[in-house]
């Protein structure tokens, strides 16, 4: 899945803004004001995503792609590397999971507003 693929799966989903607060080369993907995916436009590009810590574990040991959260905390966020060896359907699966772990972090009210678009 290339960085272009992995922005218009984001963009997509509710209430998602897109946004560069850090650097030129790092879109960053916000539902509600949260982060749930930085894109690295670097070489080799890559995700970060946040994930349960008991499952970042087991996709670490599982994937070599996989990694801890680059710049992130370790225990909430796996860094993966999209050389092209997972499929895609892998890679949207650990971002609706991310999408999906920060929406269930928000309010109730933010959560019902997302329910009605």
């Amino acid at each position: 899945m290339d960085a272009e693929l992995i922005r218009e799966y984001c963009l997509n989903k509710k209430m998602v803004e897109e946004c560069l607060p850090f650097d030129e080369i790092t879109p960053v993907y916000k539902v509600a004001g949260k982060i749930f995916l930085l894109l690295s436009l670097d070489s080799p590009v890559s995700i970060n995503v946040k994930t349960d810590p008991e499952k970042a574990v087991e996709l670490r040991e599982k994937y070599e792609e996989v990694t801890p959260g680059y710049h992130m905390s370790k225990k909430h966020w796996n860094t993966i590397d999209l050389t092209g060896r997972l499929n895609d359907a892998l890679i949207k699966k650990w971002i609706d999971d991310s999408y999906n772990l920060v929406v269930f972090g928000l309010s109730k009210k933010v959560r019902e507003q997302l329910k009605q678009i």
